[in-house]
């Protein structure tokens, strides 16, 4: 299988997707915990049914010492017990931003107040980012077809 476009072969492409991965760069920066990013990262493209990014962020969490039972987990985290309250918080609002649509009205403010209970603002914003961002990035290789299995961590650091 090959992706249907090869985004780094086409100069305004190129650009384009060099800049939104320098803004997944910031999000990485920020004070939101890595597990918790590796987390919501792979619970949103899992819904998205994005491969690639399943992949990259299945293997990146392992080399960052994530175990293989959590990451398991992570689709079923709601009746998982390996998961903290703040990141089943985090994982729910990823899961409402991620649905967006199937809810009227976004997401409900309860959804909200959980996840505020265990992040201060600026990790609020790096979370809400985030799960925009992956959706964006899902959404980009979806269409896009890009092939999923041979992504090496820290490949694109």
């Amino acid at each position: 299988m090959s992706a249907r476009l090869d985004v780094f072969a086409i100069p305004s492409a190129s650009k384009l997707i060099k800049q939104f991965y320098s803004l997944g760069r910031l999000v990485v920066e920020s004070p939101l915990p890595a597990a918790t990013r590796e987390l919501v990262s792979l619970r949103t493209s899992q819904i998205n049914g994005c491969a690639v990014c399943i992949d990259m962020h299945t293997k990146e969490a392992t080399a960052a010492g994530e175990s293989a039972v959590r990451l398991h987990l992570v689709a079923a985290w709601r009746e998982a017990t390996v998961f903290t309250d703040a990141e089943r918080a985090a994982l729910e609002l990823a899961e409402q931003g991620t649905r967006i649509a199937d809810g009227a009205g976004g997401v409900p403010d309860e959804v909200w107040e959980r996840a505020a209970k265990h992040y201060d603002e600026e990790q609020l914003m790096a979370l809400v980012t985030l799960i925009a961002f992956m959706n964006t990035a899902n959404r980009l290789n979806v269409m896009l077809e890009q092939p999923a299995g041979d992504y090496q961590p820290g490949q694109f650091k």
